[in-house]
């Protein structure tokens, strides 16, 4: 019963976003500096791969601006970040909910928490999740970000793109997601992936809008 009702609650949000942006006009809010100019080294972690999506796949997501790399450091954990960015123009499309995607590329989730961590000066709360794709586990720290605020689920996003619409004739909002390998090895992944976070987070800030 309670799961139905989140359900209803999420349907009538949608609704309202898609009713409040066909008839209200809203600015794109560029990114402060591209993401590309993240740097590609972060204390001791080194950039060892970037992608760039074929053009089907941004016309899904219908970023504004994106950046996904992947980053190793001295001992040779490896991290995967997602970061999109959305302008809220006409161009710019919704922020995709990992959990649609996720289980609709071939991942189920195994556990998820919500907790709180500090980076930048500030406590940044995320969502730690671990999914499970055939035999690989991927542990996943992601949040969402409207106008400085971090939010951790899907309800306070859309209530705050409205609400900034309607406050400040913009919606523009990014979705953090970075990865871990998850095994049974003694390496916490928690730990890594919280420590790339703490590394970025500042150049993150730096670039969205507040």
């Amino acid at each position: 019963m309670r799961s139905q009702f989140r359900y209803i609650i999420v349907y009538l949000l949608l609704g309202l976003t898609a009713l409040f942006i066909y008839t209200h006009e809203t600015v794109a809010v560029p990114v402060n500096e591209p993401l590309a100019d993240i740097p590609t080294v972060l204390d001791d972690w080194t950039m060892v791969g970037q992608s760039r999506f074929d053009p089907g796949i941004l016309a899904k997501l219908k970023p504004t601006d994106y950046l996904y790399r992947v980053y190793r450091d001295k001992e040779g954990n490896r991290t995967t970040i997602y970061l999109g960015y959305h302008a809220g123009g006409p161009d710019s499309g919704p922020i995709h909910s990992p959990k649609n995607c996720l289980p609709g590329s071939g991942w189920f989730e195994l556990s998820e928490a919500k907790r709180t961590m500090q980076a930048a000066g500030r406590d940044l709360s995320v969502v730690q999740a671990v999914y499970q794709n055939d035999e690989q586990k991927e542990l996943f720290l992601y949040f969402f970000q409207v106008k400085g605020k971090v939010l951790t689920d899907e309800y306070s996003l859309k209530l705050a793109e409205i609400t900034n619409s309607i406050l400040y004739n913009r919606r523009d909002s990014a979705f953090i997601r970075i990865s871990v390998p998850y095994t049974n090895e003694k390496v916490d992944a928690a730990a890594v992936g919280e420590r790339f976070l703490v590394a970025i987070y500042p150049y993150i800030a730096e670039a969205l809008p507040l």
